[in-house]
């Protein structure tokens, strides 16, 4: 009798094929701690005390733990890796990934979850420009979605960890895409050149160095990569939806 096999759930897989195509140009994988003091959460990323991420409705505070939040992105890795890297005397070039959980204290519908899974990208240097997040998120799609030919465009937008910010749109094309997204703008993640005061609060000499950072929702990604119509199915440990992968 043949044993049943089982099966990695999609974000698992997506963190995988994320970890090796970015590995292929050069990244390292990051981590950093889920319970999170206020400091690298917040006020290192620039983001000001009366930020609406800070309110009640959208942060998870921990009661028994006064300064501690459930972290609601996964940003607070680049300050942590940043850091170590300085006190190691270790000066950029950095290039990282950071997969993992985040928590946002809101409603749950078919395409909002209180935790989901989140990709940050940071890379620091002395000659880093917005050419470059451009071209290193092409090649990623384009991996990603297996060959397909990728077109991203960025819209100003504005995040307190960088200056300029941008929206990030992909555009799939191709007689291999899903018709759901072939030829369709799709919004997909928010992104920009890292903002001076963080770099300085990592320890970074912000006058030498300058970089990009981007932010995506996994959830999202495997929505639109195996078209999920529901975010709610990767959460419910249904058996029936993960052996599908």
């Amino acid at each position: 009798m043949e044993t049943a096999r089982g099966h990695l759930h999609p974000i698992s897989l997506l963190i995988r094929e994320a970890s090796r195509i970015f590995a292929h140009m050069g990244f390292t994988v990051a981590e950093a701690r889920l319970l999170e003091d206020e400091w690298h959460n917040f006020d290192a990323l620039n983001v000001p005390k009366d930020h609406p991420a800070r309110d009640m409705q959208d942060t998870f505070f921990i009661k028994d733990e006064p300064g501690y939040v459930l972290r609601t992105h996964t940003s607070n890795t680049q300050i942590r890796y940043m850091m170590e890297q300085i006190e190691k005397g270790a000066q950029p070039p950095y290039r990282i990934i950071a997969p993992g959980k985040v928590f946002r204290n809101e409603a749950t519908d078919m395409t909002h979850e209180a935790e989901f899974f989140q990709i940050e990208g940071l890379v620091v240097g002395e000659d880093i420009t917005l050419a470059h997040l451009k071209g290193t998120l092409a090649q990623f799609f384009k991996e990603l979605f297996h060959g397909a030919e990728v077109e991203v465009r960025f819209r100003p937008s504005f995040f307190p960890f960088v200056e300029p910010g941008v929206e990030v749109d992909m555009r799939l094309l191709g007689a291999s895409v899903p018709e759901k997204l072939r030829d369709r703008w799709i919004e997909i993640m928010g992104a920009g050149m890292v903002h001076p005061s963080v770099l300085q609060n990592a320890g970074v000499d912000p006058q030498k160095y300058r970089g990009f950072a981007f932010g995506m929702g996994l959830d999202r990604l495997a929505m639109l990569r195996w078209s999920i119509d529901d975010v709610r199915h990767m959460h419910s440990a249904d058996l029936r939806f993960i052996n599908q992968f």
